[in-house]
C-alpha cells in the first residue's frame, strides 16, 4: 500500500512519465521520442496526438515497472514545453498540427512585432512573443484553418484535456506557461486587452488562464482503460516545463539562481519583483508557480545542442575511443580539455547557431573567433563550454543592475550538462559563484507531481515540500586565479555582437543595418 502521483513531462522531442511516491522518490519512469516531420527547411511539424498516445503508453509502462496497485495513484500532474500551439475545435479535437517552437514560418510576423511593439511587450508581458507571431501566421497564412479553430492551447492542456474528455469551452492555460505568449500581463496573470488590440489578436481564440494546481478534470473511462488506471483520477493543470523544473530544484525564494544545462541553456534568478529590462531587452520573465515570485531569465536557444553538434561533427577520435572503451564520449572530451588554460588559447565561440534569443536578434549566428594554427578541436570544444558561461555572466550583470539589493549565494545546476564537472567548474570560475548539483535529474516531472500532490491534499505546503525534496550533492567553488583570467574574454564576448551584427545580417538577409 502507498500513495503515488504520476508526473508527465511533454518535451520538445519526447516525453517522460514518472511514478513518484510522497517522498519524491521515482518508483518507475518511461521515455519515448516524438516524431518530427520536416518537409523543408524551417518547417517542423508534430502530431499532438503522438504526445497523447505517448503519455498513455508511458503511464502503462511505469505501472508495469513499479508493480503497484493502480488504485494507489491519487493524481496525475503535467508540465510541458511552452513555445508551441495547437488549434482545437469545439469538441477539443485538433484542427492543426502541433506548431512547435522549432517551426520558424512565423518569423516574418515575429520581426514585425519586434519592430513595432517590442518595448510595450517588455513593459507588460514577458518579453517573448512566440505565440503572438504564430497566431498571426495562422490567421493570415492559413485563414480557412484558422476559422475552424475554436481555441489555441499549448501542448500540456491539449494532452490533459483529451485525457479528461474536456470540450472547447474548458480550454485553459496555466499562468506559468504564459512565458511565450507576448500578449499577457505578467503581474496579474491575465490576457492583455491592449496588447491583443495592438497586435490584432482575436481574444476569443484564447483559453482561460488558471492556477497550476487547478484540477481541470478527471481521467475518463476510455483513457483509464488504455493506461491501466482507475477512472476518475484527478488531472491537475500543472506548469510549464521550466517552472516545474525550477520547483523541483527548490528554486522557491528570491535570490535563488539556477542554470539549466539542457538543449536550451537557461540562466535564471528568482525574484519577488517584476522590473522590465527596458535597457537591454535581454532579461525576460516567467511566472513562478507561486503567485508572488518571478523567474528573471535569459536563454541560449540550442546551447546544449551546440555541444552535441560538435561531438557529432568534430569529435572523430573521441567517438572511436568511446566505442572501444565504453566510456561516454563527453567524459573523454571533458578529461582532455582539463589541461587547457582558461580562454581556450584566446579563442571565443558564439553559441547562437540558430539566432540569438535574448535579446531577440534572429539574424545572429554561430562563430569561432580568434582561430590560429595552434588551435586543436579540443580548444574549439572548450570554447563552446566557455561561451555559455560568458553569456550567463552578461545576464548576471544585467540582473544586478535591475536588482542591486539581491545577493546570489549559489547557482544550482540541472539538466544533462550538469553531469560535466569541468563545465560546472568553468561556469563557477567565470561567474565567480559556487555551483551546486542536485541529487536527481528528472526535476520537471518531480515539480509537476508536487503540484498535483498539492492540488489533491497530499502536500499541505508546496514551498516546504520543494525545499525538502531538492537536495544538493556538493558544491564547486570558483577559483580566483581563473576568474581573473576570464575577465578579458568576458569583455571581448560583449564587444563581438556590436562588431559582427552587420556581417550576420548580411549573411542571413535579416539585418536592420543593411
Amino acid at each position: 500500500m502507498g500513495t503515488f502521483i504520476i508526473g508527465i513531462d511533454l518535451g520538445t522531442t519526447g516525453l517522460k512519465v514518472a511514478l513518484i511516491d510522497v517522498n519524491g522518490q521515482v518508483m518507475g519512469q518511461s521515455y519515448s521520442e516524438i516524431k518530427i516531420t520536416s518537409p523543408k527547411p524551417g518547417v517542423l511539424e508534430q502530431d499532438a496526438d503522438d504526445y497523447l498516445m505517448g503519455a498513455v503508453k508511458g503511464i502503462k509502462n511505469v505501472l508495469e515497472i513499479a508493480k503497484i496497485n493502480p488504485s494507489d495513484v491519487v493524481a496525475i500532474g503535467f508540465d510541458g514545453q511552452m513555445g508551441g500551439l495547437v488549434g482545437i475545435a469545439r469538441d477539443y479535437m485538433p484542427v492543426t498540427h502541433y506548431d512547435s517552437v522549432l517551426d520558424t514560418r512565423s518569423q516574418p510576423f515575429s520581426a514585425r512585432i519586434k519592430e513595432k511593439y517590442e518595448p510595450v511587450i517588455f513593459q507588460s508581458a514577458s518579453g517573448v512573443w512566440n505565440h503572438a507571431s504564430k497566431l498571426l501566421w495562422w490567421k493570415n497564412e492559413r485563414p480557412s484553418v484558422y476559422k475552424q479553430v475554436y481555441k489555441f492551447v499549448t501542448l500540456t492542456p491539449y494532452v490533459a484535456g483529451r485525457m479528461a474528455g474536456l470540450k472547447g469551452n474548458d480550454a485553459y492555460i496555466d499562468y506559468t506557461s504564459l512565458l511565450c505568449s507576448g500578449i499577457h500581463e505578467v503581474k496579474t496573470h491575465t490576457w492583455s486587452h491592449d496588447l491583443c488590440h495592438l497586435l490584432h489578436i482575436d481574444m476569443d481564440k484564447l483559453p482561460v488562464i488558471v492556477d497550476p494546481w487547478k484540477i481541470i478534470g478527471k481521467l475518463t473511462v476510455q483513457t483509464a482503460h488504455l493506461c491501466g488506471l482507475k477512472e476518475g483520477i484527478p488531472l491537475v493543470a500543472g506548469a510549464g516545463d521550466q517552472p516545474a523544473g525550477f520547483l523541483g530544484a527548490g528554486i522557491v525564494e528570491s535570490g535563488y539562481a539556477i542554470d539549466v544545462a539542457g538543449s536550451t541553456s537557461v540562466f535564471s534568478v528568482c525574484t519577488g519583483e517584476f522590473i522590465p529590462d527596458m535597457k537591454y531587452k535581454r532579461i525576460v520573465y516567467m511566472n513562478s508557480v507561486f503567485p508572488d515570485l518571478y523567474y528573471a531569465l535569459t536563454y541560449v536557444s540550442g546551447g546544449g545542442i551546440a555541444v552535441r553538434w560538435f561531438k557529432d561533427q568534430f569529435a572523430v577520435s573521441e567517438k572511436q575511443e568511446s566505442e572501444q572503451s565504453g566510456v561516454n564520449v563527453f567524459s573523454i572530451l571533458d578529461k582532455k580539455i582539463c589541461t587547457l588554460e582558461p580562454g581556450s588559447g584566446d579563442l571565443l565561440f558564439m553559441p547562437h547557431l540558430g539566432g540569438r534569443a535574448c535579446p531577440n536578434e534572429p539574424e545572429i549566428r554561430g562563430a569561432w573567433i580568434g582561430l590560429n594554427w595552434g588551435h586543436s578541436h579540443l580548444h574549439m570544444y572548450r570554447a563552446i563550454l566557455e561561451s555559455i558561461a560568458y553569456d550567463q555572466v552578461v545576464t548576471l550583470e544585467a540582473f544586478e543592475e535591475l536588482f542591486p539589493d539581491i545577493h546570489i549565494d549559489t547557482v544550482r545546476v540541472i539538466g544533462g550538462g550538469s553531469k560535466s564537472r569541468i563545465w560546472n567548474q568553468i561556469k563557477s570560475d567565470v561567474l565567480n559563484l559556487p555551483y551546486a548539483r542536485l541529487d536527481r535529474q528528472e526535476l520537471a516531472v518531480l515539480g509537476s507531481s508536487m503540484i498535483a500532490g498539492y492540488a489533491t491534499g497530499v502536500y499541505a505546503d508546496l514551498k516546504k515540500t520543494a525545499q525538502m525534496q531538492a537536495l544538493e550533492t556538493g558544491r564547486i567553488r570558483p577559483r580566483a586565479g581563473n576568474h581573473k583570467k576570464y575577465r578579458k574574454y568576458i569583455r571581448a564576448y560583449r564587444k563581438i555582437f556590436d562588431c559582427l551584427q552587420p556581417v550576420w545580417g548580411c549573411l542571413t538577409g535579416e539585418s536592420i543595418y543593411s
